[in-house]
């Protein structure tokens, strides 16, 4: 959808409701459609995915917002906040619906299992797969590219990378999923 044309739809669903003195706006968000601040009321739009969502989307969004600036702060997505949206016509669903295009992240990142991982931003410390280990663990530490180009990490990561590897002896197992980095490597 047009990003101005977003804006003044965003106007009019805040004036319709009743929200005169709130502002509409528009973010850098990439993993999230809206935003409702209650401390400057604003409601904010991402322009990534406005750009990328149909008007029909944007107008559930700025919906879902306005149904958070009405329940209040401390309604999150609960019975209150749901009622909200039922009440000036937002389909009462948390996410987005997952056939609803996203924005592609630059940054590509795999695990040792075979997990995939998505960042916007660079990755800037090692990271570990939370779905083969809740904890930090180097058995499974995730290898990154940018674009199909392989991450080249600067030297706070190395150094960082170094900690870790220190504070364990060679081979021993994480306490938590019980490998060691050498395991995963030889599977």
């Amino acid at each position: 959808m047009d990003l101005d044309e977003a804006l003044a739809m965003g106007r009019t669903l805040l004036d319709r409701h009743g929200l005169h003195t709130w502002e509409i706006r528009l973010d850098r968000a990439k993993r999230r459609a809206g935003l409702c601040r209650f401390d400057e009321q604003v409601i904010s739009l991402s322009r990534y995915l406005t750009e990328l969502h149909d008007a029909d989307q944007v107008r559930d969004t700025g919906l879902h917002e306005i149904a958070h600036a009405l329940a209040g702060p401390k309604a999150g997505h609960g019975p209150q906040w749901r009622a909200k949206a039922e009440l000036v016509g937002a389909n009462p669903r948390r996410t987005l619906p997952p056939e609803v295009p996203l924005p592609e992240a630059p940054w590509q990142g795999r695990c040792p299992g075979g997990h995939e991982h998505v960042r916007f931003r660079r990755p800037t410390r090692p990271l570990s797969c939370s779905r083969c280990c809740p904890r930090f663990c180097l058995a499974h530490l995730i290898t990154w590219t940018n674009r199909g180009e392989p991450f080249q990490p600067d030297a706070r990561y190395h150094q960082e990378l170094r900690q870790w590897r220190r504070r364990r002896k060679p081979g021993a197992a994480c306490p938590r999923c019980g490998l060691s980095a050498q395991q995963v490597r030889s599977a």
